[in-house]
């Protein structure tokens, strides 16, 4: 266990924690949660002793060990794979390397075979026979595979070297487990793989993520840091979600009874329940939803833009026909006679692992790169708009304010306050909008480039990896946008519940050829599991 007193950290004047009270309890993960700058990497740090609070303390149970995930991708450069591994515990490691000191003495005394004695007593006690083995089946979960493990880190890409640093995090069963990100350049494979490891964890888990999906499976609890405090609500992220706004709800409408409010609480309480999975997080999960009361759910100081994609013209059947489109970036073919027809209705995702094949296909279609061979033609109807996995050319060297850069794509309306309140929705209020453009964050630049397709109208919206950079809270707007859309869709996202909640129908671009499915993402994802599966029969 894990317990925070009255914890409080300022930087300046301004402060990030205040009286933080609370405890994170064995058998449960907690997804924390709070706005982007909200202070959740730094709870974190303090959480593990990196960063001291000027107020309160954090203790944990004595001879509990604490794990977490390492940043610096670039730390164990000359170490072996494996060894960075077992250097998750790090008392595990020293008496290993103490142990092969003493071994290694061309002069081995007396005092040295005791001492030794004692090292391999301690090395049993702490499961250091089994190290290697348990090393291995986490690199080999996460998918590093074996010819890998004795190589030095500096032979590993950057993916790589990020899932050696979560399996060191995982490595020994700590006792309390801290995940800053976890899912960042993992494929799916290995996010199915970590969330099958969390929900069998025993102990202690707390995990900040920008992954929906992955916190709707894991976590049992969620930490919410909103107000300089962090308040713990039972249930996952779309219950704190959808628990916060229907307490939003409840406290505009205050007129109305009690006795209304608990019927639609219970409501609310009994769908999720009946929604929940079968594994033991879901279950303890259930028990505490039942003894939720009115009092426990609260509204949020969160604040969500308002994404909203209009279409000024009514499509038609005839969207789009890609005929055999080839194209070869330095050397590699990253297109191959690619044909297909976008329907009316269509919201398709490209997924898969060929990020430059998705981002190349998006550049043709919207006339910015040329392909070697093939043809393609929007229908008459049809008007695109397009946001680019790099937006910098829109930004950089840019001396316009956010409100006269916006000017530039608003063809019908460039009032002052026309453009101010459609900003206001996007979450630029103020003076804020006077910010040049070229000094925006990475979340504010993607905000205006909605901005930018939400005036354009367009009935065709192209998107590649438009969640990248945004909170939670703009994701979820995002996808809600995206998922009223009267238009149709073409678009690419590492967001799970992004994809799945959004396209009916499905597109990669692999080494042996396109596939093009009419379905859900998780029905895809079940489809070529079951495939995998029949192919090894054979």
């Amino acid at each position: 266990m894990i317990t925070v007193n009255n914890v409080g950290l300022r930087y300046g004047d301004r402060k990030l924690f205040e009286d933080v009270n609370i405890k994170f309890t064995p058998g449960n993960c907690y997804g924390l949660i709070g706005a982007n700058g909200a202070g959740k990497s730094t709870f974190l740090k303090i959480l593990s002793g990196e960063i001291e609070p000027q107020n309160g303390n954090v203790s944990i149970t004595p001879g509990e060990r604490l794990a977490v995930l390492k940043q610096n991708h670039f730390e164990y450069e000359e170490d072996e794979v494996i060894k960075v591994v077992i250097m998750g515990h790090s008392r595990l490691y020293e008496v290993m390397q103490e142990k092969d000191a003493i071994y290694m003495k061309a002069d081995f005394t007396d005092e040295d075979g005791m001492k030794a004695a004692e090292l391999e007593g301690e090395f049993a006690e702490l499961n250091g026979w089994e190290a290697e083995s348990e090393a291995a089946i986490l690199l080999k979960g996460l998918g590093i595979d074996e010819d890998l493990h004795d190589k030095k880190m500096v032979d590993l890409d950057g993916a790589q070297k990020v899932k050696v640093l979560l399996a060191q995090a995982l490595f020994g069963k700590p006792g309390v487990l801290l995940l800053d990100e976890p899912t960042n350049h993992l494929d799916i494979k290995a996010i199915k793989w970590l969330e099958e490891f969390l929900i069998n964890f025993e102990n202690t888990v707390i995990v900040v993520s920008h992954d929906r999906h992955f916190l709707n499976k894991v976590c049992t609890h969620i930490a919410d840091l909103d107000f300089s405090k962090i308040q713990i609500y039972v249930g996952n992220y779309d219950f704190w979600y959808e628990s916060s706004q229907l307490a939003s709800k409840m406290a505009q409408d205050s007129n109305r009874k009690k006795e209304e409010k608990i019927k639609e609480l219970q409501a609310f309480i009994a769908r999720f329940s009946a929604n929940a999975s079968k594994s033991k997080q879901a279950t303890s999960r259930k028990e505490s939803l039942d003894k939720i009361t009115l009092d426990d759910i609260k509204p949020s100081s969160r604040r969500y833009p308002y994404v909203n994609f209009s279409i000024e013209r009514e499509i038609g059947n005839d969207l789009l026909r890609v005929e055999g489109l080839s194209k070869t970036i330095e050397g590699e073919k990253v297109l191959d006679n690619l044909s297909f027809t976008m329907s009316k209705d269509d919201k398709i995702a490209l997924v898969g692992k060929n990020e430059l094949a998705k981002t190349t296909l998006f550049k043709i279609l919207m006339g910015e790169l040329e392909p070697d061979s093939g043809s393609f033609k929007w229908g008459i109807t049809t008007s695109q708009a397009y946001f680019p996995k790099d937006n910098s050319e829109y930004f950089e060297g840019c001396e316009l304010s956010i409100v006269d850069w916006l000017r530039q794509f608003s063809p019908k309306d460039d009032s002052e306050n026309f453009l101010r309140g459609f900003l206001g929705r996007m979450l630029f209020s103020g003076d804020d909008v006077l910010k040049k453009a070229s000094v925006l964050s990475g979340g504010e630049k993607v905000r205006c480039m909605l901005a930018k397709m939400m005036l354009s109208g367009s009935n065709i919206l192209i998107l590649d990896e438009p969640t990248n950079h945004l909170d939670l809270e703009s994701i979820t707007a995002l996808n809600n946008g995206l998922t009223n859309y009267k238009g149709s869709l073409l678009f690419t996202s590492h967001d799970h519940q992004f994809v799945q909640t959004i396209a009916n129908r499905i597109f990669e671009i692999t080494p042996s050829g396109f596939i093009d499915k009419q379905m859900t993402y998780d029905e895809y994802l079940e489809n070529q599991e079951l495939q995998q599966e029949i192919s090894k029969m054979y």
